[in-house]
Parts: C-alpha cells; structure tokens; sequence
C-alpha cells in the first residue's frame, strides 16, 4: 500500500487488533528482578480480501527505559490466514526486569491479491498489579 491509502484500500485492508496483558505471578521472580507476563491477541479481519501474517515485530520496553527488539516470521510458529470476517487469536509472553514496562509493534501482512502492509499494534502496559495508580 502506499502511505496515504485511498478509501478503497482501507476497506480492502482493514484489521483490528486488541492486545490483553497479564501479569504470570506464578512465573516471575521480584526479588530477582524477573516480572513474567502474557499477552493474548486477538487480529480481526474487517477488510473485504483475506490476508495472512507474515512476521511480527515487537518493541519492548522495561521502566528504566532499556528496549529491545524481537522480530519474527509468523506468531507462535504459525501464519495464520484470516478470511474476510475471520478472527485469529494467540497467546505469548515476556520477561521484563522492572515491575512496569510497555510493548508496541506491528505485523507483516499479505493480502491475498498480492499487496503486503504493516498493521501497527498500539503501545500497550505491562504492569504488576497495584503497581499503577
């Protein structure tokens, strides 16, 4: 797609992306400076073609303001096509070394007529519960 998308191809090419986190207390380690937590995503197809995930891309940023990279082909080792209408959801996870962090990303997508755009994921909180006012 070109950089500003005509109405047509946001209609073709439209996705929504909700992202739930969750703290893994079992999982994580305070006195270690280890906070486990999962993230479910949920990708739904709004446009009029179908369209496959080709690599994620994922920022991920701690309190003390440390971020790293993490990309990928695919999400939990799959590609997932969504027809028009469909829903793909998956969970993961992340270790931070601070009580607080955020993620933000996007995703490769490829339509099925052939044209590949990014899906940006909004920025979203890691936090431990009570952590936060």
């Amino acid at each position: 797609m070109t950089q500003e998308a005509t109405a047509e191809e946001l209609e073709r090419y439209s996705l929504e992306i909700e992202v739930e986190p969750a703290y893994l207390d079992a999982q994580s380690d305070p006195e270690a400076d280890r906070y486990a937590f999962s993230y479910t995503v949920t990708i739904r197809n709004n446009g009029t073609v179908a369209i496959r995930l080709l690599r994620r891309r994922w920022l991920i940023t701690d309190a003390d303001g440390n971020e790293r990279e993490v990309r990928g082909e695919g999400v939990i080792g799959e590609q997932p096509y969504l027809a028009p209408g469909d829903d793909y959801r998956y969970s993961s996870g992340t270790v931070l070394n601070t009580p607080v962090g955020a993620m933000r990303g996007s995703y490769r997508m490829q339509a099925e007529d052939g044209a590949e755009f990014d899906a940006t994921i909004d920025a979203f909180t890691l936090a431990v519960p009570g952590t936060l006012h």
